[in-house]
């Protein structure tokens, strides 16, 4: 039999599930906040993986990312230990904002201080009782209001094991990336606790394939991970690698029509819209600056001038990128076995 996990001051036994509510700092009215955390904890040894969503508050696809893996009968027979955190920024949630009360960007605010500023406070927390007790961690994420991601993977590939997993979970692309200067993933990197973010969709919406996309990708990494059984499955197609990525910007401002989406393959000079000034009624032609494949683009017209508007993500690898695209056409990912007892978001 193996130890209780200690979480918060509490422990939970091998064997078991409990939800545990970590206090946070609380709010004028004296309403006392918590991040709920829900534990799994197998009969069986096995590695820590911990699966965070909402750490930018209005980025909502995780959410339910989390609440359907939740619901999967593999997870009554895990080893090791998961932990779920399924909304971070909890103040962020109720208000339908990406940041905290205090005006700060959560996501540049770690590994935090236990006396500093509230942002510091919540990163100190999530490192403390989180990563410190981990062995890897997924965050999950989508674009900020009024942009769309292409389903994809950022991990730093340079790391063996997190290049292995991120591979495993089989997103249409991945992106080897370094983390920025105080997001989460940087700090847990400081901590030797891999983690990889998931990039898909749009903040405050739902996005059924994005959703599903990540379902299976986290299934994918918990066998990979020996937490689940692998039993019998369908190969999935290996992530198509990007080398870099930049944006597309506005040289001037105005009203974009763009003449691409998200997925779309591009080669260099390939117009992917126009900037229309309203009152000369002039075309300005925004061309992309590479061959690549569009991984995220702004969804609202109005635009100023160096607004980010389309991002170019470079690959060699079109075939597989070509592979990913047409599953998604003919809707595979919605009738994979693990996700058949879903009904779909529309």
């Amino acid at each position: 039999m193996r130890d209780s996990f200690e979480i918060a001051n509490q422990n939970v036994m091998p064997g078991t599930h409990k939800t545990i509510r970590i206090e946070l700092p609380g709010l004028h009215s004296e309403t006392s906040v918590y991040m709920p955390v829900h534990i799994y904890h197998g009969k069986k040894d096995g590695p820590v993986l911990f699966l965070s969503a909402a750490l930018h508050g209005d980025e909502i696809n995780g959410v339910e990312v989390i609440r359907r893996v939740l619901s999967l009968s593999a997870i009554k027979h895990l080893k090791g230990t998961l932990i779920v955190i399924p909304i971070v920024n909890v103040f962020g949630f109720d208000r339908h904002s990406r940041y905290l009360p205090d005006r700060r960007d959560l996501n540049r605010c770690f590994p935090g201080r236990e006396q500093g500023s509230l942002a510091a406070r919540v990163a100190n927390i999530f490192m403390s009782e989180i990563i410190e007790r981990s062995d890897l961690g997924i965050d999950f994420h989508t674009a900020a209001i009024h942009r769309d991601n292409f389903p994809q993977i950022r991990a730093n590939l340079q790391d063996d094991q997190l290049n292995t997993i991120a591979r495993s979970f089989a997103a249409p692309v991945i992106l080897d990336s370094m983390a920025p200067e105080g997001s989460m993933r940087n700090a847990a990197d400081e901590a030797a606790v891999p983690v990889m973010v998931y990039e898909a969709g749009e903040a405050l919406r739902f996005d059924e394939i994005s959703i599903r996309i990540a379902v299976r990708g986290v299934v994918n990494v918990m066998r990979e991970m020996n937490m689940i059984a692998k039993g019998r499955v369908k190969k999935n197609k290996p992530s198509a690698l990007l080398r870099s990525s930049t944006w597309v910007r506005a040289t001037s401002s105005g009203i974009l029509r763009a003449n691409v989406k998200l997925g779309d393959m591009v080669s260099k000079g390939d117009i992917l819209g126009y900037i229309s000034d309203p009152a000369s009624h002039t075309d300005e032609v925004i061309e992309a600056s590479y061959d690549g494949i569009i991984i995220g683009r702004t969804n609202i017209p109005l635009i100023y001038e160096g607004e980010a508007l389309f991002h170019i993500g470079r690959s060699k690898e079109t075939s597989l990128i070509e592979d990913h695209l047409d599953a998604l056409e003919d809707e595979e990912i919605l009738t994979a076995p693990e996700l058949a007892e879903e009904p779909v978001i529309v």
